[in-house]
Protein backbone atom coordinates (compact mmCIF):
# COMPACT_ATOMS: atom_id res chain seq x y z
CA UNK A 1 0.00 0.00 0.00
CA UNK A 2 1.68 3.42 -0.83
CA UNK A 3 1.92 5.35 2.09
CA UNK A 4 0.48 8.93 2.06
CA UNK A 5 2.97 11.60 2.64
CA UNK A 6 2.41 15.23 4.06
CA UNK A 7 3.40 18.55 3.84
CA UNK A 8 4.57 18.36 7.76
CA UNK A 9 6.34 15.28 7.61
CA UNK A 10 7.61 15.60 3.54
CA UNK A 11 11.08 16.21 5.05
CA UNK A 12 11.40 13.64 7.07
CA UNK A 13 9.92 11.53 4.81
CA UNK A 14 11.51 12.17 1.12
CA UNK A 15 14.33 14.32 1.81
CA UNK A 16 16.02 11.89 4.28
CA UNK A 17 15.20 8.74 2.93
CA UNK A 18 18.48 6.54 1.86
CA UNK A 19 16.91 5.46 -1.41
CA UNK A 20 15.22 7.32 -4.42
CA UNK A 21 11.71 8.70 -3.84
CA UNK A 22 8.51 8.77 -6.61
CA UNK A 23 5.90 11.10 -5.05
CA UNK A 24 2.40 10.93 -7.00
CA UNK A 25 0.66 14.27 -6.67
CA UNK A 26 -3.48 13.30 -6.71
CA UNK A 27 -6.75 14.18 -5.77
CA UNK A 28 -9.58 12.59 -4.63
CA UNK A 29 -12.29 12.47 -7.46
CA UNK A 30 -9.08 11.99 -10.01
CA UNK A 31 -9.77 8.57 -12.25
CA UNK A 32 -6.46 9.03 -13.72
CA UNK A 33 -4.77 9.37 -10.52
CA UNK A 34 -6.77 6.24 -9.16
CA UNK A 35 -5.63 4.41 -12.26
CA UNK A 36 -1.99 5.71 -11.86
CA UNK A 37 -1.88 4.73 -8.08
CA UNK A 38 -3.12 0.76 -8.88
CA UNK A 39 0.12 1.45 -11.23
CA UNK A 40 2.03 2.41 -8.75
CA UNK A 41 1.42 -0.01 -6.05
CA UNK A 42 2.55 -2.73 -9.01
CA UNK A 43 5.67 -0.78 -9.37
CA UNK A 44 6.23 -0.98 -5.45
CA UNK A 45 5.98 -4.41 -5.39
CA UNK A 46 8.35 -4.62 -8.08
CA UNK A 47 10.87 -2.55 -6.73
CA UNK A 48 10.80 -3.31 -3.47
CA UNK A 49 13.06 -1.78 -0.93
CA UNK A 50 15.44 0.21 -4.32
CA UNK A 51 12.53 2.63 -4.67
CA UNK A 52 10.48 4.43 -1.64
CA UNK A 53 6.98 5.47 -3.30
CA UNK A 54 4.44 8.02 -1.49
CA UNK A 55 1.25 9.70 -2.51
CA UNK A 56 0.52 13.16 -1.81
CA UNK A 57 -3.44 15.12 -1.25
CA UNK A 58 -3.11 18.11 -2.97
CA UNK A 59 -6.57 18.95 -1.74
CA UNK A 60 -4.99 18.54 1.96
CA UNK A 61 -1.34 19.91 1.25
CA UNK A 62 -0.45 22.80 -0.31
CA UNK A 63 3.06 23.59 0.36
CA UNK A 64 5.43 21.43 -1.34
CA UNK A 65 2.72 21.19 -4.39
CA UNK A 66 3.19 25.27 -4.39
CA UNK A 67 6.99 24.67 -4.83
CA UNK A 68 6.48 22.32 -7.71
CA UNK A 69 3.87 24.43 -9.39
CA UNK A 70 1.66 21.33 -9.89
CA UNK A 71 -0.64 22.37 -12.44
CA UNK A 72 -2.11 18.79 -13.58
CA UNK A 73 -2.76 15.74 -11.81
CA UNK A 74 -1.68 13.31 -11.70
CA UNK A 75 1.75 14.52 -11.49
CA UNK A 76 5.19 12.11 -10.58
CA UNK A 77 8.13 13.50 -9.01
CA UNK A 78 11.24 12.18 -8.33
CA UNK A 79 13.43 13.14 -5.70
CA UNK A 80 16.95 11.58 -4.93
CA UNK A 81 19.52 12.00 -2.39
CA UNK A 82 16.69 14.00 -0.70
CA UNK A 83 16.51 16.50 -3.39
CA UNK A 84 14.12 17.09 -6.41
CA UNK A 85 15.36 15.56 -9.25
CA UNK A 86 12.64 15.73 -12.14
CA UNK A 87 9.23 15.07 -12.88
CA UNK A 88 8.50 11.27 -14.48
CA UNK A 89 6.59 11.79 -17.78
CA UNK A 90 5.16 8.84 -19.58
CA UNK A 91 2.43 8.60 -16.63
CA UNK A 92 0.48 4.89 -17.88
CA UNK A 93 2.01 1.95 -17.50
CA UNK A 94 4.82 0.56 -14.66
CA UNK A 95 7.03 -0.37 -17.19
CA UNK A 96 7.13 3.17 -18.69
CA UNK A 97 7.10 4.40 -15.29
CA UNK A 98 10.21 1.57 -14.77
CA UNK A 99 11.89 2.48 -18.08
CA UNK A 100 12.33 6.46 -16.67
CA UNK A 101 13.58 5.93 -13.35
CA UNK A 102 16.31 3.45 -14.67
CA UNK A 103 15.52 0.82 -11.52
CA UNK A 104 15.27 -2.22 -13.80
Amino acid sequence: MIRDVTDRDFDRIVERAATPVLVEFWKPGCGSCRALLRQLEQLEAQTGDRLLIVKMNVEENFQIPAELEIGALPALALYRQGRFDRFIGGIGTKEEILKQLALS
